[in-house]
């Protein structure tokens, strides 16, 4: 009775070995539902943030050359590397023609998008179907195709009117304009054709004209898709460089891509490094600020402009 009682203690289904063995089995089952998930997402942040470290670190390096960067700086840190990026370059000027051509070209495009889309949204008129599908086709191609023909028209423009031609902020900001229009209007019209018709209808039976129903009706209903196509439209100017690497030649006039992109030509690539990191930290801000500043926009103007109309 006691041996049978002993074994039952030992070897039953309340042993250790037991309580073990369905320990185990519980940390599998929660591996193989939850816990390589928690494995990709730790991998996919390290190899995020590994290029972010390995700049801040090039930033603070005293050294300032690539190749003296290490991953986690061993010998000291150091701000040198910012002073001499305003003391040796135009950083400032880059940074506040970035800033002009940025906001200037972001705030037309998604203008001139609300009002496309509110027109082929709420009107029906001969071609709209055309127009919508000629909108998504030249988007298909991209607007560096035709450069040659824009570097000809920009050439006589900077003739007749300098104010507006190469080596200007706002030649640069015209030659942006021009693709305003295309993905960012498809997605506004899809947020539009999400809006109840009665609005239009009950304030155009009090009155109301186009431009009332689109200013003070909708325009306040569709602004996360703003604030979306705003951010997009603002990373993708910042970060152009085709086109402005084109049309800016002036060490004053040019942009910050086309500007930081000089740092790291010919041989000055080993030395200029440091430097070339710490303008990288520093051109990010414009793009954070206007990030944490629209995010509460972001996830809403995603999901709702993506109804297709």
């Amino acid at each position: 009775m006691t041996t049978l009682t002993g074994a039952t203690v030992t070897g039953g289904a309340n042993g250790p070995a037991a309580v073990g063995h369905n320990a185990g089995r519980r940390r599998n089952r929660w591996f193989a539902q939850v816990g390589w998930r928690h494995l990709v997402g730790v991998l996919g942040v390290l190899f995020s943030l590994f290029p972010l470290v390995f700049v801040v670190s090039a930033a603070l390096n005293p050294l300032g050359t690539l190749s003296s960067t290490e991953l986690v700086p061993t010998g000291g840190v150091s701000l040198e590397n910012f002073g001499d990026l305003f003391a040796r370059t135009e950083f400032a000027n880059w940074f506040l023609n970035s800033l002009l051509i940025a906001g200037g070209a972001s705030f037309a495009s998604v203008f001139l998008s609300a009002l496309a889309a509110y027109a082929f949204s709420r009107m029906r008129f001969q071609g709209r179907r055309v127009g919508l599908l000629s909108l998504l086709l030249i988007q298909m191609f991209p607007q560096f195709l035709a450069i040659v023909a824009i570097f000809l028209i920009f050439g006589t423009i900077t003739d007749l009117w300098p104010a507006i031609g190469f080596n200007t902020p706002w030649g640069l900001l015209l030659l942006y304009m021009g693709g305003a229009l295309g993905v960012n209007t498809w997605l506004m019209k899809g947020f539009f054709d999400t809006l109840p018709r009665e609005l239009d209808e009950s304030a155009t039976v009090d009155g109301a004209s186009h431009a009332q129903v689109f200013f003070r009706i909708l325009l306040p209903l569709v602004a996360p898709i703003l604030a979306v196509t705003g951010l997009l439209a603002f990373i993708n100017t910042i970060n152009e460089f085709l086109m402005a690497s084109v049309f800016l030649t002036d060490t004053d006039a040019k942009t910050l891509a086309v500007g930081m992109r000089g740092m790291l030509q010919g041989g000055e690539r080993n030395t200029n490094f440091g430097i070339f990191a710490a303008g990288t930290l520093l051109t990010a801000i414009p793009t954070v600020l206007v990030f944490q500043f629209l995010q509460r926009f972001i996830v809403s103007g995603l999901t709702s402009g993506a109804v297709k109309g």
